[in-house]
Formats: C-alpha cells, sequence, structure tokens
C-alpha cells in the first residue's frame, strides 16, 4: 500500500517504520523535508521511504494519516490538496495547551471536524489511544493491545483496520465515525494515566473475552 504520513515526530515516526517492515511504501509529507531529523528517520527506516513536500505525499498515497500536532492538523490539510476520495487516518487528539483536556469534544470530536475540512475523504480515526512507543511494539507477552477505528465508509474500514493489525493491535471496528467523540476521551484516560497517575508509558489497553 501507498501510505503517505503528514507528519514525521513520534506517532508519524513509529507508524511509518511499522508500516514499512511490513512491505508498505510510506512518504512523510513534512514543511522542511530536507531537515537533518526527517532525514534521518528516512534513512533508518530504508529504501520503502521518502520523504517530501505535504503535497507529495497526500498525491502519492492511496491512505493519508494525520499525524500532526492538533493546532498544525488543518494547516496540515490545506497544503494536502484535494482529499476526495481517499481513505484518510485521523491519528490527532484536539488536546488543549497544557494537554489536561480535549479543546474539542463530547458534542462533536476533532475526527468530524477533519472530515468538514477535508471534504469527500473517508475519513477514520484510529491509533491515538495509545503512545507512540506503544504503535512501535503493541504486543505485551503474546498478547496484543487493543486499537479501536471508527469510520463511516464500510468500503475502507477493511483497509484501516488491516493497516492496525500489520503492526500488531488487535484491531476492532467500533462503528461510525461519531464514536470519535468517545475514542478521543479515552486517548486522554491513557495520557492521564500515563502522565498524572505514574503509570508511565509503557502500558495499553486489551480486550478481554469470555466464551458463553
Amino acid at each position: 500500500m501507498r501510505i503517505g504520513i503528514l507528519g514525521a515526530g513520534n506517532v508519524g515516526g513509529a507508524l511509518g517504520r511499522g508500516w514499512a517492515n511490513k512491505g508498505h511504501d510510506v512518504f512523510f509529507g513534512v514543511p522542511r523535508p530536507k531537515d537533518a531529523k526527517t532525514q534521518d528517520l528516512v534513512r533508518g527506516i530504508g529504501p520503502k521511504a521518502r520523504a517530501g513536500t505535504v503535497a507529495d505525499a497526500a498525491g502519492f498515497a492511496e491512505v493519508v494519516v494525520l499525524a500532526t500536532p492538533w493546532q498544525a492538523t488543518q494547516d496540515a490539510l490545506r497544503g494536502a490538496g484535494n482529499l476526495a476520495g481517499k481513505v484518510v487516518v485521523d491519528c490527532t487528539n484536539p488536546l488543549n495547551s497544557d494537554f489536561t483536556g480535549l479543546a474539542v469534544g463530547y458534542t462533536t470530536s476533532g475526527a468530524e471536524q477533519v472530515a468538514e475540512w477535508a471534504k469527500g475523504a473517508r475519513v477514520f480515526k484510529a491509533f491515538n489511544q495509545t503512545g507512540f512507543n506503544i504503535m512501535a511494539n503493541p504486543v505485551f507477552d503474546g498478547r496484543p493491545a487493543v486499537l479501536f477505528v471508527c469510520g463511516d465508509d464500510d468500503a475502507s474500514k477493511p483497509t484501516v483496520l488491516k493497516l492496525a493489525t500489520d503492526i500488531g493491535f488487535e484491531a476492532i471496528d467500533a462503528g461510525r465515525l461519531v464514536i470519535a467523540r468517545l475514542l478521543e476521551p479515552y486517548a486522554m484516560l491513557w495520557i492521564h494515566l500515563a502522565n498524572a497517575q505514574g503509570l508511565g508509558r509503557n502500558f495499553a489497553f486489551g480486550l478481554l473475552r469470555r466464551n458463553a
């Protein structure tokens, strides 16, 4: 698959490395693609990765992944150009300035705002519910961490679910895009436990099932 990742920070880097290791072609779209940090990331991943402008990455991609800080997301989408018909995976959380809560939520969501900004795109919420270190290795003693995916396009949803399972998550279809109103506060629980409650970053949520 051709994946354009808008952003080459911790989240974008972890996802890009994982997908490239599974044979996907990854294109990082950033404002300054020649910066040493971005070039080091591309070299570290190898021949399945490259970097360029946001517009270049979006044009290359079958799937566009938003791995930007929330405050930079609208500008990134503007830079990407027309995304109508493309799968767009929103990994962002609309955090306030001190990371203690959501700037958008409860009666709407960041993902629904992304869908407004990216008119005609097939928008999904995923990869926002845990830390980048867990994205790099979501398996704990043989058990995968759970990752919920929501979005309205039934034809494209299996693609997003597969991107999650490719890097080791147990991927669960959580429903329509409106469910991002639950998944973004759920991400805040992980952030709160990691930071305020002292659990640190090396934990994830799982899904337990009991046979009837």
